[in-house]
């Protein structure tokens, strides 16, 4: 049976499991899901300082915490809510990071209102294409490119917090608007070249 290849970063902590069935099924994958990319989204802002393992080891915690990223409930979170969010130590406890996934599912639910779905609103910066960026050395990969700068901007715009380029990178990778997969990994598919 031949070997799989995958990713530099999965490949390095190749032991973990929970990482590399995150790379292998959602990773780079086009996501068109509202309540899908409001999870990756509020789970990127939570890795912020922090590893994606120690995200990905967590999120059933988030899951669970968060109504399963249910944006409606979420944006109605009152204080009560929010105290029971700072006491679970299933999840990442930073006052900032909570309140700001709150105020992020009220301006989630506006975006939506002004486009139809959040789904339209991202994928309207490519004109729905994917960017494929043919790695062929994870060195290559940035950290955050213009296109991330630009809707970064437009977010905070939208009244989006503690979101940042590098962090919105690292969502466009992971919703598979940025095609990061390395050449060689078995799970890179071509697509459009930018």
């Amino acid at each position: 049976m031949p070997e799989i290849k995958r990713c530099y970063w999965v490949e390095k902590n190749s032991k973990d499991p929970l990482e590399t069935k995150y790379h292998d099924q959602e990773w780079g994958r086009p996501l068109h899901d509202d309540q899908k990319l409001f999870e990756i989204l509020t789970l990127e802002i939570f890795q912020a300082g922090l590893s994606w393992q120690t995200i990905l080891h967590k999120r059933s915690n988030f899951q669970q915490a968060f109504n399963h990223f249910d944006y409606y409930q979420i944006a109605e979170y009152d204080s009560k809510k929010y105290q029971q969010l700072l006491e679970n130590t299933g999840i990442v406890r930073n006052k900032l990071k909570i309140k700001a996934t709150i105020k992020n599912a009220q301006a989630f639910l506006k975006i939506r209102d002004k486009f139809d779905s959040f789904d339209n609103y991202i994928w309207h910066f490519t004109k729905g294409k994917i960017i494929d960026h043919q790695i062929t050395d994870y060195h290559q990969v940035p950290t955050q490119n213009t296109l991330s700068q630009t809707i970064t901007k437009d977010l905070k715009k939208n009244h989006f917090s503690f979101i940042g380029p590098v962090g919105i990178y690292s969502f466009l990778q992971s919703i598979g608007i940025i095609n990061d997969h390395e050449v060689t990994c078995n799970f890179y598919h071509p697509t459009t070249i930018d």
